[in-house]
């Protein structure tokens, strides 16, 4: 049976430019990691850059869904990486991979806890002490209104998500001091909201009469629905942590 494929056109699980990708990379191998963690991973795409570009490093990646995983272990076999990648499907809750020197956790810090203060302790726990983080994560460019809210995710609050100055000050208060801090513009939103849903369109104008068709239509016209609701009000930060020292 034909089915939608599923995000070809993304090389990002998220709103990450080529450009700001390459300067993440540049950054974050400077530090010469020895060992890089990826929560959440996906299919590692930054963590897979980065063993590149640090050829003594090792990484593991983490995340619960398979074929993403099998897309990361794949591109690890392409790129000749196969011997320095594990990617691993299983929760980070607790996850003992760790303490390592780089520690990336973009778009996945609800893998380490319900709430934000607990998953930056989390991070705080699994990077070296000389290490960095990088941690994407999303913040409010103003506060989303009632009628707002109720065209996002489901259950969607306000509380979701802290302002760009709260989320640097818990990133504090955990243990770090922010080396770095930049956020996601409003193109690089677009092109992965746009590349996130193209397969399923195009595939959607073929196939109208698709068994699965009404399932995928419903999924795909809420999943945009609700982009162009947060679209300018939703942001995503890169912070660069880098762990403060003891007293």
């Amino acid at each position: 049976m034909t089915i939608p494929p599923r995000h070809t056109r993304l090389t990002f699980h998220g709103p990450l430019s080529e450009a700001r990708a390459d300067q993440l990379v540049t950054r974050l191998t400077a530090n010469t990691p020895a060992t890089v963690l990826d929560i959440g991973c996906g299919w590692g795409e930054l963590m897979l850059r980065i063993l590149a570009a640090t050829p003594e490093a090792t990484g593991t990646g983490i995340d619960i869904n398979t074929d993403d995983l099998a897309r990361g272990r794949k591109a690890a076999e392409t790129r000749g990486l196969t011997t320095r990648v594990r990617f691993l499907e299983e929760s980070a809750t607790d996850t003992p991979h760790g303490p390592a020197d780089l520690v990336l956790c973009v778009g996945a810090s609800q893998a380490l806890g319900k709430k934000l203060p607990q998953a930056l302790g989390e991070l705080r726990r699994l990077v070296t002490d000389h290490g960095r983080v990088l941690l994407g994560e999303g913040f409010w460019h103003r506060t989303p209104t009632d009628a707002e809210l109720a065209r996002m995710w489901p259950d969607a609050k306000a509380d979701d998500h802290p302002d760009l100055a709260t989320l640097v000050g818990l990133a504090v208060n955990a243990g770090f001091r922010p080396e770095w801090t930049e956020t996601a513009s409003l193109d690089e939103w677009e092109e992965f909201e746009s590349a996130y849903l193209a397969d399923t369109e195009v595939w959607l104008a073929r196939h109208p009469g698709h068994p699965l068709a009404a399932e995928t239509r419903e999924r795909a016209d809420r999943h945009r629905a609700a982009w162009l609701t947060y679209r300018g009000v939703l942001g995503l930060a890169y912070l660069t942590l880098v762990p403060a020292a003891a007293h």
